[in-house]
């Protein structure tokens, strides 16, 4: 059997990763906030005022930015994959 090599992940993936991770806490956070805001018995006109239009805004972009990243994470990883995959291949 061969033995596994640990393939460490590049810098770009691992700040790929930790943005993904922050932008999808930070959409659901700001879920929730909107969430525990209506429950409390907050109206449309009062998520019109102060800070509230921005948390309101933050899952509409992060989400799908999110998602874009997760897909650009893949296809790096995808690709670092099949360079060591043919570095590692012995030549006939």
């Amino acid at each position: 059997m061969t033995d596994p090599q640990k393939h460490n992940a590049s810098r770009f993936e691992r700040i790929l990763a930790f943005m993904l991770l922050a932008l999808v806490a930070l959409s659901v956070g700001s879920f929730i906030a909107i969430m525990v805001g209506t429950m409390q018995g907050m109206g449309s006109e009062n998520f019109a005022s102060g800070l509230w239009p921005v948390i309101v805004m933050i899952p509409y972009v992060g989400l799908p930015l999110s998602i874009v990243l997760l897909i650009v994470l893949m296809i790096s990883s995808a690709v670092r994959r099949a360079r060591e995959s043919r570095r590692d291949q012995p030549e006939r």
